[in-house]
């Protein structure tokens, strides 16, 4: 192969990647603060893939205007959904044991219904539009234009969350509550607001992840549960509650599979993940990134 073909090899890898990290760092952020396991968070990045289709398509607007629309709607969406099903579950629930097993059903009934009303609305056909589809030669290697702007926000955004857990009173907290929800809350942190936003937060970069997508890539009702799989297999790689162990997982399972179906067969995507997930729950269950 030459350096070209290489370059535009792992290039794919990362851009795949840089998709997986935007998805798995709002579910990281929702189980590690909350403990909400929430497998339906795939679903939601459809409903941000098919508002940009729509807007697009019907209202001729840019997928780029729809970033910061898609993240607004999908948040106000998580702040309703989280105050519907999940605060009161939280308020009855004895333990968080029964908490978690509790709030997992409840994902899975909104994986179906917000699966099925889509398929209701827009039917189960394959959507998409052409969007920056003119190839970019970068070192000797081609790319398409739309994909490179897709990593490009995609790794602003999952820099844009961990910088604000980082370096802001509100990531302060937010990080005091993933390491000690007890004592967080005897140094004073409001856990009534702070989980509504932070749910609302990762339902929001669902959005914009799904937006992203669908500048690229076809779209169908069905296509978020693999995402959400996904995204538990780059949590598992990043650890549980680590931001950037979440990025690093999500960029390095992207190159591992760009590389497997390269050079064995594209059929084996699935296969290729669950392997790299077994193999790090038995010898590194805490994840690679953790110290």
């Amino acid at each position: 192969m030459s350096v070209g073909a290489w370059l535009e090899l792992i290039a794919s890898g990362l851009i795949t990647g840089g998709i997986y990290a935007l998805v798995a760092l709002g579910l990281n952020l929702q189980y590690g603060l909350m403990r909400i396991l929430n497998i339906a968070h795939g679903e939601f990045l459809m409903v941000g893939a098919y508002l940009t289709w729509v807007t697009q398509t019907s209202l001729g607007l840019s997928p780029l205007v729809m970033i910061p629309l898609s993240f607004a709607i999908l948040m106000v969406l998580g702040l309703v959904v989280h105050w519907l099903c999940f605060r009161r579950l939280a308020a009855t629930s004895p333990n968080l044991d029964v908490f978690e097993a509790r709030a997992l059903m409840i994902a899975f009934g909104l994986m179906f219904l917000v699966q099925n009303f889509v398929s209701w609305v827009w039917g189960g056909e394959l959507r998409g539009y052409d969007y920056l589809t003119e190839p970019v030669h970068i070192g000797g290697a081609q790319f398409a234009a739309n994909k490179l702007v897709v990593f490009a926000l995609a790794l602003l955004f999952a820099g844009a969350l961990m910088a604000l857990l980082r370096l802001t009173l509100l990531g302060k907290g937010v990080r005091a509550l993933m390491q000690s929800p007890t004592g967080a809350q005897l140094v004073g942190i409001n856990t009534q607001w702070l989980h509504p936003l932070m749910f609302g937060i990762g339902l929001g970069l669902s959005g914009v992840a799904g937006c992203l997508l669908s500048m690229a890539y076809t779209i169908s009702p069905s296509m978020g549960e693999p995402y959400t799989v996904t995204a538990l297999i780059v949590i598992t790689l990043g650890g549980f509650g680590s931001m950037e162990g979440a990025l690093a997982g999500a960029l390095l399972l992207g190159v591992i599979e760009a590389l497997g179906m390269h050079f064995s067969s594209p059929s084996l995507k699935a296969l290729l993940s669950y392997t790299v997930f077994i193999a790090v729950l038995l010898l590194r269950p805490r994840g690679l990134f953790t110290r």
